[in-house]
């Protein structure tokens, strides 16, 4: 069964490959700082149902079910959105850093059969970052576009102390709560 991913991700495009998952990705984009939330589920939940309502509009699901989802970055009770410039990204890993970070991701699937929406979150417990580690990290560019700056198959995975919940929620799309109701 082939299904649209309304989603730029690179992430979440390979963890569908990686499942045998077909698609095919586009998307329209929706304006998440329209969202007023004071609680990261709350944040994560609005935005993709923002991004479901928008792409389901244009797309429908007479030709292709449709998949989208948002993944948002919480620390110290702040909600760490995606950086836009490398002072930030700095500011935001510090946050994290030898501290619990929760990463939670929303996704809706939405077939002529069902309709799910999940709101799964994976919380890690971190190492003191090295500065010179971070320093190169942050000259990467890799944190662009990530939530929270965050990448726990790369920069982070080396500082990753304790983890409890799904690798998968961390990058974006709950493969193990989503694939079960493709077949």
């Amino acid at each position: 069964m082939l299904i649209r991913l309304a989603s730029s991700s690179v992430t979440r495009a390979k963890l569908l490959q990686d499942a045998g998952i077909e698609f095919i990705q586009e998307s329209l984009e929706f304006d998440e700082d329209s969202i007023v939330a004071k609680d990261a589920k709350n944040f994560v939940y609005l935005a993709t149902l923002g991004k479901y309502e928008t792409n389901f509009k244009h797309f429908g699901i007479d030709e292709y079910p449709l998949l989208v989802a948002d993944t948002v970055v919480s620390s110290g009770g702040n909600i760490l959105r995606k950086a836009r410039c490398e002072s930030e990204a700095r500011n935001i890993l510090l946050t994290q850093s030898g501290s619990v970070t929760s990463i939670i991701t929303c996704l809706i699937y939405h077939s002529k059969n069902v309709k799910i929406i999940d709101i799964s979150s994976t919380d890690y417990l971190f190492d003191t970052f090295d500065e010179d580690d971070l320093e190169n990290y942050l000259a990467s560019g890799d944190w662009r576009g990530k939530a929270g700056a965050c990448m726990v198959e790369g920069f982070c995975k080396n500082y990753i102390k304790e983890v409890k919940g799904f690798e998968s929620t961390a990058m974006g799309l709950t493969i193990e709560v989503f694939k079960p109701y493709l077949f």
